[in-house]
C-alpha cells in the first residue's frame, strides 16, 4: 500500500469536500442560521488534511496503484468523506449523536436515503441542502468527481474508477478516462438542471426543487418534507419525478450513444429493455392487485400510486407518496423483489443491477440446456457480445456474497434489536431494513416503511446498517478488502 499516495489523494478529496461545504455555509450565513460555526470547523479540518496531503505527496513516477489496491483505497476514501461530512450535523447539535450523524451522512453519500430524523422540516435549510448535495455527489461517485476535475494519470484513475463505478463490467466511452468522466458528469448536470427547471414550472419552491432534483438525480430520496413527495399532493410533480427516476436508473452510456447519433443502438440495449419490461410488468401486476383488494377507490388512483412508488423503489430512490406497508402481501413481495434488482449498471441506481440479473438468468438457462445437450457449446451473450468466464465468475461470486451479507446482517440487526421503538421486533422490519440499506433504497417494510424511519434502532444496529450502505454502494469488494492484510502491505506502487 502506497501510504504517501493515499494521504495525497485523501488531501485532494478533503479540499474538494471543504469547497463543497462552503455552499451550505453561505446558505446558513444568508439565512442567519445557527450552523456557520459547524461548517467552519468542518472546512478547517478539510483544509488541514489537504495541506498534510500535499506536504506528503509522492513523486509523479510513484503514483501508480494495482487494481486490487484501488478497491481497498476506494473503500477507505468513502469512509473518510463520511466521517468528515458528518461533522456539520454533529457540531451544530442538530444531530448530537455522532453515530446518528454518520448514519445520516453515509446514507447521503451512498444515495440510500435512510434517515434517523423524525422531523425533517425542523432542520435548518443549510443542513437540508447539505444532505441533498451529499447524495448528488455520491450519485455519480466521489472518486469519479475527483477524476473529472483533477489531473491524474490514466492508470491510477482506471484503478479507482473500476472500484467505484457500479456494474459487472467497466468500460470507457472515449480513450481517456478523464474525458469519459467529464462526458458522464456533463450529462448528469444537464439532466439535473432540466429537472430543477421543470419542478419550478410545476410550482415547487426553488429551494425544494434543487434539493429534490439532487435527490432524484442521484436516486437518493432525501426530501425536505416529512411526508416526502406526498406533501405536495401534485400529480404533475409525481409524473415528472417518476419519469426522471427511471431516466437516472438507466445506464448513462445510453445517453452518450443517443447524443452521438446511435439512437437505435441505444434503444435496443438489452439491459434497457429488461429494465423497462420489469417495471411495466410489476406496475401492471400491483395495480391489478390494488384494485382487486380495493386498497384504492379507482383504477386511476391505484395506477398513480403504484407507478410512482414502484419507480421509486426500483430506481432505489426511496421517495414515498403512499404507505405501501398497508398494501396486499403480493404487492409488498414484488416491491422487495424490485428493491433487490435495482436499476442498470452505470446508472446512479443501487441494487444488484439488471445486468447481473440478465447474466444469472441466461447462465442458469444455458446450464439446463447443456445438461439436456451435453455436446452443445452454449455461449452467453448480452447485446450480441459474448460474456467472458471471468465476468461470469465475478457475477456468481457477487450474488453469493450478496445473499450471505443480507443473511448475516439480518441476524446481527435482529440480535441487537430485541424491540423496535417500543414495539415487538418484527422480522419484516429488520429484514427489509437490511435490504433497503444494502440496496441503497432507504424505506423498507414494517416500522422502517415510507412513514417510518431508523431512529428506533440502537447504536450497534445502526453501525451494521451503515456498513451495509457502504457495501451496497461500492458493491462489496472495496469494503471487504479493507479487512485483508494484503491490502495494507507496504509497496512503492501499492
Amino acid at each position: 500500500m502506497n501510504y504517501r499516495l493515499i494521504t495525497f489523494v485523501l488531501g485532494e478529496i478533503a479540499l474538494i469536500v471543504g469547497a463543497l461545504l462552503c455552499i451550505p455555509l453561505f446558505i446558513a450565513l444568508g439565512l442567519h442560521e445557527d450552523t456557520p460555526v459547524a461548517y467552519a470547523v468542518a472546512i478547517s479540518v478539510c483544509v488541514a488534511l489537504g495541506i498534510l496531503g500535499f506536504a506528503l505527496r509522492p513523486p509523479k513516477d510513484k503514483r501508480d496503484i494495482r487494481p486490487s489496491s484501488g478497491f481497498a483505497i476506494c473503500g477507505m476514501f468513502w469512509i473518510f468523506i463520511a466521517l468528515i461530512g458528518a461533522l456539520p450535523f454533529c457540531i451544530s447539535k442538530h444531530i448530537p449523536n455522532y453515530i446518528d450523524a454518520l448514519f445520516e451522512t453515509v446514507s447521503g453519500f451512498t444515495t440510500t436515503g435512510a434517515s434517523i430524523l423524525t422531523n425533517v422540516e425542523a432542520m435548518p435549510k443549510s443542513l437540508l441542502f447539505w444532505r441533498a448535495l451529499t447524495q448528488w455527489i455520491g450519485g455519480m461517485g466521489v472518486l469519479v468527481f475527483v477524476i473529472s476535475i483533477l489531473p491524474r494519470n490514466d492508470k491510477m484513475s482506471t484503478a479507482l474508477a473500476k472500484a467505484e463505478i457500479p456494474g459487472p463490467q467497466f468500460g470507457k466511452l472515449v480513450s481517456k478516462l478523464r474525458f469519459t468522466t467529464r462526458i458522464l458528469y456533463a450529462i448528469y448536470i444537464a439532466l439535473t438542471l432540466l429537472l430543477v427547471a421543470i419542478l419550478c414550472i410545476c410550482k415547487m419552491p426553488v429551494f425544494d426543487s434543487f434539493c429534490h432534483a439532487f435527490s432524484t438525480a442521484s436516486t437518493g430520496g432525501f426530501s425536505v418534507k416529512n411526508a416526502s413527495i406526498a406533501a405536495y399532493n401534485s400529480v404533475s410533480i409525481e409524473i415528472v419525478i417518476t419519469i426522471f427516476m427511471i431516466l437516472f436508473s438507466v445506464n448513462f452510456n445510453i445517453y452518450f450513444f443517443i447524443l452521438i447519433g446511435h439512437v437505435l443502438k441505444a434503444l435496443k440495449n438489452e439491459e434497457l429493455v429488461w429494465l423497462l419490461s420489469i417495471f411495466v410488468a410489476v406496475v401492471a401486476i400491483i395495480t391489478v392487485n390494488l384494485c382487486t383488494s380495493k386498497t384504492y377507490s379507482s383504477v386511476g388512483e391505484a395506477l398513480r400510486y403504484s407507478t410512482f412508488n414502484i419507480a421509486s423503489v426500483m430506481s432505489t430512490t426511496g421517495y414515498g407518496t403512499a404507505d405501501f406497508t398497508t398494501w396486499p402481501m403480493l404487492s409488498q413481495v414484488l416491491l422487495l423483489a424490485v428493491m433487490c434488482i435495482g436499476g442498470s449498471a452505470g446508472s446512479t441506481a443501487g441494487g444488484m443491477k439488471v445486468s447481473r440479473l440478465i447474466i444469472l438468468s441466461k447462465s442458469s438457462f444455458l446450464s439446463v440446456k447443456k445438461t439436456l445437450s451435453p455436446r452443445s457449446v452454449p455461449c452467453l451473450k448480452i447485446d450480441g457480445k459474448p460474456i467472458d468466464d471471468t465476468t461470469l465468475d465475478n457475477v456468481r461470486s457477487f450474488f453469493i456474497l450478496y445473499v450471505l451479507i443480507v443473511l448475516i446482517s439480518t441476524v446481527l440487526v435482529s440480535i441487537a434489536t430485541p424491540n423496535f421503538d417500543g414495539s415487538r421486533s418484527l422480522f419484516e422490519t429488520n429484514f427489509s431494513a437490511v435490504i433497503a440499506c444494502f440496496n441503497n433504497i432507504g424505506p423498507g417494510i414494517g416500522a422502517v416503511g415510507p412513514t417510518g424511519n431508523y431512529a428506533g434502532y440502537g447504536i450497534f444496529a445502526k453501525i451494521v446498517l451503515t456498513l451495509d450502505m457502504l457495501l451496497g454502494r461500492l458493491e462489496i469488494l472495496p469494503i471487504l478488502l479493507l479487512f485483508s492484510p494484503k491490502s495494507w502491505k507496504r509497496a512503492h506502487t501499492a
